[in-house]
C-alpha cells in the first residue's frame, strides 16, 4: 500500500503567520483583460487560497489559582486564527514573503496583514440570509 504524502503536509507554519498560494497570474481583469505578471506582482493588495495556518498568537500561563485539584496545562497556549485551509485571503502584500518548494510558489503572510477571508461554508450562508 502506497502511501501519499501532501508537499503541505511537511510545512510547519509558526506562530500567527498564514501560508497562501496565491492565485494564478494569468486571470481576467472584470473587463477581460489580461494583466501581465509584472503589474499583478507590484500590486499593494494580493489574494491567493490559504494552504496552512500556524497555531496562533502565544499566550502567556494564566496566572497561579487557589484551587490545586484542577489542572494544569504545561504546554504552549494560543489564541487561533481565523483562516482555515482552503479560504480565499485577501492580503497586503508589502508585509509577505514569497517562498518557492518544488517549483510552486507559495507567500507567508502575517495574520495582521489579511485585510479579508472569504469562506466557502453553508453555516456561514445560513447565518448570512
Amino acid at each position: 500500500m502506497v502511501q501519499q504524502v501532501n508537499i503541505t503536509d511537511k510545512f510547519i507554519v509558526v506562530g500567527d503567520r498564514v501560508l497562501i498560494k496565491p492565485k494564478s497570474l494569468d486571470e481576467r481583469t472584470k473587463s477581460g483583460l489580461y494583466l501581465p505578471p509584472g503589474i499583478q506582482e507590484k500590486a499593494k493588495i494580493q489574494s491567493g487560497y490559504v494552504v496552512k495556518a500556524g497555531p496562533g498568537y502565544p499566550v502567556g500561563p494564566p496566572p497561579d489559582s487557589d484551587e490545586p485539584w484542577k489542572e494544569r496545562n504545561s504546554g504552549a497556549q494560543y489564541i487561533p486564527l481565523q483562516a482555515k485551509a482552503g479560504d480565499l485571503a485577501i492580503f497586503i502584500q508589502n508585509s509577505s514573503y514569497e517562498i518557492e518548494y518544488e517549483d510552486i510558489r507559495y507567500i507567508i503572510v502575517p495574520n495582521a496583514a489579511i485585510l479579508l477571508l472569504i469562506r466557502e461554508d453553508d453555516d456561514l450562508e445560513d447565518y448570512l440570509k
